[in-house]
């Protein structure tokens, strides 16, 4: 059955078991890399025994985050399966097992959405400290982002591995996060917007020079050098930045802000460097 989170809620209220008492640790599905890396903050990374094609974790592999694989699913027989908000109410309903729990988390739209998630997955898996737990990554997480340098400069955030780059504007949990650590994101869109190239709007050095920014953002598959000219603009710094970091909301994000605040010092000392 797939049920919304408060619907569960009250489903385990009703019941005389609920997951936590149904097993130690309850055999769970997840189908995104964004969930395993909250389940395993969480302490439930042991826990998960099917994950998304995406994810990099040794275990059964069940499908995509929008074409959950129904079979493989049912297969490893789970207590509860997880699903993105990105996965279609109809398509999580029909992946869902006879027995087994759904839930759908977002996480996409802001911090409180990523909050949501995290207490979202403790409660239906059975963590009796969920709400303390989640309060103390909001602290965490505000914390560091107090503790960013940004002397509010004007940025853009970008990925940049990739020959369309999407830059991450208005109402996304990426614009948040860094106007929380004090930056002045200068996307003038909602949401996220992709520039593929040939398209109309596709050209996203001419949209970066209109923009004027002091400084680029630049999340990479990997830390290290650029790794999409594209984004290049002259006498515009960029910045690199892992991206797991950032796209998957969540605890990570500690990584990330820490990672932040790391390479602003470093850009600083380049900047002021005589040449």
């Amino acid at each position: 059955m797939i049920v919304n989170f408060r619907s569960f809620i009250f489903l385990c209220i009703a019941c005389s078991t609920g997951l936590a008492h149904a097993a130690e640790c309850p055999r769970i599905v997840s189908q995104s890399p964004y969930i395993s890396h909250a389940l395993d903050w969480l302490g439930l990374g042991k826990c998960i025994v099917g994950a998304s094609r995406y994810d990099k974790l040794p275990v059964a592999r069940t499908g995509g985050v929008i074409d959950p694989d129904a079979k493989a699913i049912a297969d490893l027989k789970p207590d509860l399966v997880i699903f993105s908000e990105w996965t279609g109410a109809g398509a999580a309903q029909a992946a869902t097992p006879s027995g087994a729990v759904a839930l759908r988390v977002s996480g996409f739209n802001g911090m409180t959405g990523v909050e949501t998630m995290l207490r979202d997955i403790g409660r239906a898996a059975g963590i009796v400290d969920i709400d303390q737990r989640v309060a103390g990554f909001d602290a965490a997480w505000h914390a560091a982002a107090a503790r960013t340098e940004s002397r509010h400069r004007r940025v853009l955030i970008l990925s940049a591995c990739g020959a369309a780059p999407y830059s991450y504007g208005k109402g996304t949990t990426l614009f948040e996060l860094f106007s929380a650590a004090g930056f002045k994101v200068v996307a003038d869109h909602n949401s996220i917007r992709n520039f593929k190239p040939g398209a109309p709007d596709g050209d996203v050095a001419a949209w970066i020079a209109e923009r004027k920014p002091d400084l680029l953002l630049a999340l990479q598959d990997h830390n290290g050098g650029t790794c999409n000219p594209a984004i290049a603009q002259p006498g515009i710094p960029i910045l690199p930045l892992t991206g797991e970091y950032f796209t998957n909301p969540g605890p990570d994000f500690l990584k990330g802000l820490e990672e932040l605040q790391i390479g602003r010092a470093s850009c600083r000392e380049r900047v002021s460097s005589p040449v």
